[in-house]
């Protein structure tokens, strides 16, 4: 939403929900696995498996979704390999293709479960829905209750006792992890939003993602790293040209004041209003501590500001102001 809002400053209408789904410059970015700060596949290992399946439908990132968990993850590089037709998927069931073929034969999602006990157990939608449920609380002693009407319903449609071994021995492990099919297709589907924006409009996306990880200096390290890598400059706060949150200036992003240590809004809001009511800009340190409101003067906030950087634009050296600050607030306090 942040990144729509700052695309609408360019006079630009964003409608996530009609974005194409088959955006071939989406699905290059994420099948290069330049997805730091996109939804869900911004690890290493999220990135990695990216590369190999070479992702480039919106069916891969919602497996993928689901896929990456302990257990079914171990899945993850045959899904690729079958993907890329370096292997011949497999089905359980002849029967059981239709309902596998979108996932190369591997079991990814709850409803896949309850498509087997029905075809190969001849289990109903409810029944099917007691067993997903049962496997899902991974309790031994509810897993032995259900396991007796599974074994005989595989027998009644003409299967051995080692068959249904064998079947059950499958879904046991991915059901007690799987996702439902709707929950991985609403994260996958953000994901190829975040993606997607990430590629088209790259300025906003950094923008919108350093604004919401403002006060996490490790995430704020690493996007501002991924904007260089990116070829996006963050320019440095200014008191004359930044507003409270970062912000997308052309090709550029402009630092936030309120992303500085010791800088609240209110604050933000007197120095911006000041500057922008018809005093125009601050013309040097003296100048801004004479303008901005005595309830947004102190000391703190100065000093973060100086450390910051948000004068070298109208008095670069920061250790001269950083000498004087404190007798130049004081002046100022006497006379207002």
């Amino acid at each position: 939403k942040v990144a729509v809002d700052f695309i609408r400053k360019r006079n630009i209408e964003v409608n996530l929900e009609a974005l194409p789904l088959d955006d071939q410059k989406t699905y290059e970015m994420l099948s290069k696995g330049d997805t730091v700060g996109v939804f869900q596949v911004e690890s290493v290992g999220m990135r990695k498996a990216l590369v190999e399946m070479k992702a480039d439908r919106i069916e891969d990132l919602i497996a993928l979704v689901a896929l990456y968990r302990p257990g079914p993850m171990d899945n993850i590089p045959t899904y690729c390999r079958r993907k890329l037709g370096l292997e011949e998927p497999t089905y359980l069931h002849p029967g059981m293709e239709p309902y596998l073929s979108e996932t190369h034969g591997i079991i990814v999602y709850q409803e896949q479960v309850q498509s087997a006990a029905r075809i190969l157990a001849g289990y109903s939608l409810g029944k099917a829905d007691v067993l997903r449920r049962a496997m899902g609380k991974k309790k031994p002693e509810v897993l032995a209750k259900e396991k007796i009407p599974f074994f005989a319903g595989m027998k009644e449609h003409g299967y051995s006792e080692e068959a249904a071994q064998a079947v059950w021995d499958i879904l046991v492990p991915f059901s007690g992890y799987a996702f439902n099919k709707a929950h991985s297709a609403a994260y996958g589907l953000i994901s190829y939003w975040t993606a997607y924006l990430k590629t088209h409009y790259p300025v906003e996306f950094m923008a919108a993602l350093l604004q919401g990880a403002s006060t996490n200096k490790d995430k704020t390290a690493l996007y501002l790293g991924e904007a260089r890598r990116m070829g996006i400059q963050v320019l440095s706060p200014d008191v004359n040209e930044s507003v409270y949150e970062y912000s997308a200036v052309g090709d550029v992003v402009r630092f936030g004041l309120g992303a500085i240590r010791n800088v609240g809004k209110n604050a933000v809001d007197a120095i911006i209003a000041e500057r922008e009511n018809g005093h125009g800009k601050y013309v040097n340190f003296t100048d801004f501590i004479k303008r901005v409101p005595l309830e947004a003067l102190n000391r703190r906030l100065v000093e973060s500001l100086i450390k910051a950087g948000a004068f070298d634009s109208i008095d670069p050296n920061r250790r001269a102001l950083f000498t004087i600050h404190e007798t130049a607030i004081n002046s100022v306090v006497g006379l207002k």
